[in-house]
């Protein structure tokens, strides 16, 4: 903005262009408040505009002489003009609520001249903006409302389960509810699309689901995710893990127990998971575990939907839809008589298989990313940038353990890496240091969909022996060239095998 030199009425330097702009918008709040007041740097009211007027009678004065002159908290009940000269920090938009109303207002100190602007403070200015804000402000009132009643119903519901809680005598105070989604179970590779569309069926039916892996692959993370995309997500997730209980005490845990049922036993007795979970979902995590003797009770509870407490001739009615997870060999266990056979079908009615990390390896760096999000929130650090070179020597383990091994490898880097950036090396070192990690006889290609909800014990296996250790010597060269990035020196002492052996393979890989 700018104007002739002739025209004495406008300033011709930049302190009086930011003067002018200054008394503009002091002028500009004061036409467009609904009312406007200053205070000095005591807190002492010095002046009000015409529209502040109108709230004086409702404060109990008569006029602005009376008014004026008086400390800011003594006439305005509960406002925070105090603090602002107290900080020097504003506050751009509150609600106020006094015997004259309910406003929405603004707070801004005012400084004392200074050429950087830090000046002390000298003062503050009060605007109202509005004085009726259930008007104005209606849309967003309307939406405060919900979300305060919303809140409380909330609240009341918490405070209600953790009186049944208590009652009941059960560890931890409140059920459980679903902690995580489909989103959480990361990737897109083939094999990890075709195992969440399995589970988003699963979600939509009520009969038992058996979710089959290898540990740490995420199946009670999928547990999870179906009950809280099923019609039973607003009951409880109670789990269960039954490798960790006892034998002696899971029938209790499962189907609670009569006051007075055993020595030491509470004497109001306990109700037990199955009907904890009434209403929503119960998980059986490590169920090829689960005692033999234990087995008969509960194919009988998930035939009847109704189960027995310990010490009690009463039976009690539940509702609960199972999901149950293994990581192990459930046919095999029942050839071995060591699960029964019409328990097994009772839970294999909607199997899902879910697929091993190194069926997976195109979602490691994904998985890498949010692990290592999740670690670096844990610990208060960045999280370490892993180069092409160190993903590429991850997507070579064989992760024994999976997910949870490759979290644990990401742990490790957070710690003894001392570089924000790791390469292959130094990620090498970290594994051999730590003593985590295998790396896999080769990288080999992902498999489709349906070879990956094939996997199991023996599969593949019945070919010609020659034809699989030339197959497997040809991935571990191949996992060995790009790990090296093709020098051949560095891949054949890697393998233990001289550099004319490598060449003689590279040159004939079918002998």
């Amino acid at each position: 903005m700018s104007a002739a030199p002739s025209d004495p009425t406008l300033p011709q330097d930049a302190q009086g262009i930011l003067a002018l702009a200054a008394r503009s918008m002091f002028q500009l709040f004061s036409s467009i408040s609904q009312g406007m007041f200053l205070i000095d740097r005591s807190g002492r009211i010095v002046w009000v505009n015409e529209g502040y007027r109108r709230f004086l009678p409702a404060l109990g004065f008569d006029s602005v002489d009376q008014f004026v002159g008086h400390m800011v908290e003594e006439v305005i009940p509960n406002t925070q003009m105090r603090r602002v000269l107290e900080t020097g920090e504003p506050v751009l938009v509150d609600l106020l609520t006094n015997k004259a109303g309910t406003f929405v207002v603004s707070r801004l100190p005012l400084r004392e001249e200074h050429d950087d602007g830090t000046g002390p403070v000298i003062g503050a200015i009060g605007i109202v903006l509005f004085d009726h804000p259930q008007t104005t402000l209606q849309p967003l009132v309307a939406k405060f409302a919900l979300l305060q009643r919303d809140l409380d119903e909330a609240r009341r519901e918490l405070a209600s389960q953790a009186s049944r809680a208590a009652r009941n005598g059960l560890e931890g105070g409140l059920p459980r509810q679903a902690k995580y989604s489909f989103a959480s179970f990361i990737g897109s590779s083939p094999a990890a699309v075709e195992v969440k569309r399995h589970a988003r069926r699963a979600a939509q039916s009520t009969s038992p689901v058996l979710l089959l892996g290898e540990t740490g692959t995420g199946k009670e993370l999928l547990a999870h995710a179906i009950h809280g995309a099923s019609a039973r997500a607003a009951g409880p997730f109670v789990s269960v893990n039954i490798a960790a209980v006892p034998d002696t005490l899971l029938e209790a845990e499962f189907f609670g127990f009569a006051p007075g049922a055993f020595t030491g036993a509470d004497r109001r007795g306990r109700e037990g998971k199955f009907k904890f979970a009434d209403g929503g979902t119960l998980f059986l995590d490590e169920i090829g575990d689960m005692p033999l003797s234990l087995q008969a009770k509960l194919l009988r509870a998930l035939q009847e939907g109704e189960i027995e407490p310990l010490g009690s001739n009463r039976l009690v009615a539940f509702d609960a839809r199972v999901i149950a997870a293994t990581s192990r060999d459930l046919p095999a266990l029942v050839a071995q008589g060591r699960f029964r056979e019409d328990l097994y079908y009772r839970l294999n009615v909607l199997p899902i298989r879910v697929p091993p990390l190194r069926a997976r390896r195109g979602d490691i760096p994904a998985l890498v990313e949010a692990l290592g999000d999740e670690v670096a929130q844990r610990t208060g650090d960045a999280p370490p940038e892993l180069l092409p070179d160190a993903l590429a020597l991850l997507a070579g383990q064989y992760w024994r353990g999976n997910i949870r091994e490759l979290r644990n490898v990401l742990e490790q880097v957070a710690m003894r890496s001392d570089a924000q950036r790791v390469d292959a090396a130094q990620l090498t070192r970290i594994l051999r240091e730590a003593g985590v990690g295998e790396v896999a006889p080769a990288a080999a290609p992902e498999p489709s969909p349906a070879q990956a909800a094939a996997e199991a014990p023996g599969s593949g296996l019945l070919r010609p022996l020659a034809e699989q250790v030339a197959q497997l010597e040809r991935r571990a060269i191949d996992a060995a060239m790009a790990h090296t990035a093709g020098n051949k020196l560095k891949a054949a002492r890697l393998l233990g095998i001289s550099r004319a052996t490598l060449y003689g393979r590279l040159e004939n890989p079918e002998h």
